[in-house]
């Protein structure tokens, strides 16, 4: 299966500042056949980015979305503005969910807007330290996956990926440990079997995302089932960000 590798820059780097941190990656990043490298930059520098990079080498992803596909909701950029502009984006980042209070019909509606638009959502779902704490954590990743996915069809879930971000791992000294995260995914798994049955389960990318690294990373991709790794600060840096893809395309090959 591919593996992949996203970064999201969150609000990192001006329009100036990302361009020359493509040219860098440009410079080392792979072309991977057996992995799909995406970057997520901020809304002001999608554009000019994507006139830059060189889209056999990476793609481009959003990091967020409005589920409406037009009207007056000032601020907001939907994902018909996106369509075309970038392959990916990203629904219920955790940033969003406890930062900005988007619920759980604002995902589902966000994962349907990005699918009808031709943009392939990466629906993040993860629990907090107090529900990881009561024990809530099976009942939050099934409660956010069947929400998320619930107005998608079985012919719409191939172009779905999901990343497993527990908000208390990110950024924090005590990451999730590869038990941790081999038992979220197979819970995700389980849910998206209910759903969609025991082949689709096995077929959607499943990703992880909270302080990894370079240290860490080769590991959790080598020993959890995950399918690849949502990175934050580790994909502004270069040597890293590269050295993850790298370390992806030889897991890859290894699990063929």
């Amino acid at each position: 299966m591919k593996k992949y590798i996203i970064g999201n820059w969150k609000m990192n780097l001006n329009v100036h500042e990302s361009s020359l941190f493509v040219a860098k990656l440009a410079q080392s990043l792979p072309i991977k056949r057996n992995v799909e490298t995406v970057i997520c930059p901020s809304f002001l520098s999608l554009q000019p980015v994507s006139l830059q990079i060189n889209h056999r080498q990476m793609k481009l992803g959003a990091q967020n979305c409005y589920w409406r596909d037009e009207g007056a909701f000032t601020g907001e950029v939907s994902a018909a503005q996106l369509r075309g502009l970038t392959q990916y984006v990203l629904v219920g980042h955790s940033d969003r969910r406890y930062i900005f209070s988007e619920d759980d019909r604002d995902i589902r509606f966000k994962v349907q807007a990005a699918l009808r638009n031709c943009i392939r959502p990466v629906l993040c779902v993860g629990e907090t330290e107090m529900e990881r704490g009561d024990g809530d954590t099976e009942h939050v990743l099934c409660d956010q996956v069947a929400s998320g996915l619930m107005n998608v069809s079985s012919e719409q879930l191939d172009q779905v990926l999901i990343a497993y971000e527990p908000v208390w791992a990110i950024g924090s000294t005590a990451p999730a440990t590869n038990d941790d995260i081999a038992a979220a995914v197979k819970i995700i798994r389980t849910q998206v079997e209910h759903m969609f049955g025991k082949a689709a389960a096995a077929e959607v990318p499943v990703l992880y995302g909270g302080s990894s690294n370079l240290e860490n990373g080769k590991d959790i991709l080598a020993s959890t089932g995950v399918d690849g790794l949502l990175l934050g600060r580790s994909s502004l840096i270069a040597p890293e960000f590269v050295g993850l893809v790298n370390a992806a395309a030889e897991i890859g090959k290894e699990t063929k």
